[in-house]
């Protein structure tokens, strides 16, 4: 048995582990029954509406007694938690820990719309969307990271790759070569950084915040000298979305997974893709060994320094393909800083998703769905500041950081320069 596999059993085994984890659980139900059940009127009725905006296939409203939902929450996160102080769940237990925060989120959906209707399937289709540019950014994280360099100039590449891919999409009328632009800048950002960090072995951090800075500087000089000036040049149009046949009649799920434009299909098919790239195939294997021990990997014959090149290149163009979203997939402008700071929030989500392409998908979930229901809030009037609801995922990435839902694995490289000896 490996040393990593015998540190895994023995953290699903841990006493330690099996006690915080019930205690959590029981934390969650008893934060149900105390802020949101013992606060809901026992006559109040909550309205879940499935039928996302736009869609054609309109399903009836799912109506919830609130208080009674509520305690009926409470009472199965308390029963989770006990089972869990008693005899725990063992390798189940992360599983149920995403069941019962799941039902401690639908529990404040329950008593925010309490005597209110919320749109469900609206908001579900609003966290997908709003969670593909994280997820595209968080990707291009994992390629760089998982190869051993710290990539924080994501943010700066998405922003390039916006801009790019308005001003080439307006000039050309072509979507596509904006699209091929937004990749190509994004590209070419992670080359110098990849110059910067793994030639020249300049501190990873340094070399990300120059580019963050030179690109935030740059698009906001041309955009305020020429595409506000000049607004042919700052009007590509946008990738229109585009049902599946079939897939997207079907009921609630059809028109949330399968009635996007290209962005969002790229982003399934990429998460795939990268997954079995990754984990599967001998390429990333090569790719995670240089993350992992390059001294070790350089001695099996494999060029660290080329590898970490290609990860790097890579990783810029998934994150200039993700800024491309915003102008193309989005807004069909370009607006000075208008990442607003997404690509550090994709590096929060790669970290909770503990350096893998599904587990930042999920994070980038999260994320959105904070995001979502953050605007949610001042129209269901609830007396919780919306920014309470924007700190979550980052006080979950901190709880994930600090080992309470299983230690997160950085690659143990990861922004150590290489020198070969």
């Amino acid at each position: 048995m490996t040393t990593t596999a015998l540190r895994r059993q023995v953290e699903i085994v841990s006493p330690t582990r099996q006690r915080v984890m019930g205690i959590v659980f029981l934390v969650f139900g008893f934060a149900i029954w105390l802020i949101f059940a013992r606060q809901t009127g026992a006559d109040q009725v909550t309205t879940f509406a499935l039928t996302p905006g736009g869609s054609e296939v309109v399903l009836p409203d799912w109506r919830v007694p609130s208080a009674a939902a509520l305690y009926a929450l409470a009472m199965v996160s308390v029963v989770l938690g006990g089972v869990q102080l008693a005899r725990g769940f063992g390798r189940w237990t992360n599983l149920v820990l995403g069941l019962v925060a799941g039902i401690f989120i639908f529990g404040f959906l329950v008593w925010a719309a309490a005597d209110k209707s919320l749109n469900l399937g609206g908001l579900m289709n609003t966290t997908l969307v709003k969670a593909v540019p994280l997820t595209l950014g968080a990707m291009s994280g994992v390629l760089c990271e998982r190869a051993g360099v710290v990539n924080i100039a994501i943010e700066g590449m998405m922003l390039s790759g916006a801009m790019m891919g308005a001003l080439v999409g307006s000039v050309t009328g072509s979507l596509w070569l904006g699209l091929l632009a937004a990749v190509a800048a994004g590209a070419l950002l992670a080359l110098v950084h990849a110059v910067l960090s793994i030639t020249y072995m300049t501190d990873q951090i340094v070399s990300g915040t120059v580019i963050n800075i030179f690109a935030t500087g740059m698009t906001s000089y041309i955009s305020s000298k020429f595409l506000q000036v000049y607004q042919n040049l700052n009007n590509p149009g946008i990738f229109q979305p585009w049902p599946v046949p079939g897939l997207s009649r079907i009921p609630l799920i059809g028109p949330i997974l399968f009635n996007h434009n290209l962005f969002v299909y790229a982003t399934f098919f990429f998460l795939i893709l990268l997954h079995v790239a990754l984990f599967y195939t001998r390429w990333g294997l090569r790719l995670r060994s240089v993350g992992e021990h390059p001294k070790a990997a350089d001695t099996l014959g494999i060029n660290v320094f080329r590898t970490r090149y290609m990860a790097v290149i890579l990783g810029g163009m998934m994150a200039g393909f993700g800024g491309g979203y915003f102008t193309l997939g989005s807004v069909g402008r370009f607006d000075e800083v208008m990442t607003a700071g997404r690509g550090f929030i994709s590096l929060a989500a790669m970290i909770f998703g503990n350096w893998t392409p599904f587990g930042s998908f999920g994070a980038g979930l999260l994320f959105g769905f904070a995001d979502s229901m953050a605007s949610k809030l001042a129209i269901l009037q609830v007396k919780i500041p919306s920014e309470f609801m924007l700190m979550a995922p980052y006080i979950a990435t901190m709880i994930v950081l600090a080992g309470v839902v299983g230690r997160a694995q950085m690659p143990a490289a990861d922004g150590l320069p290489y020198e070969k000896e």
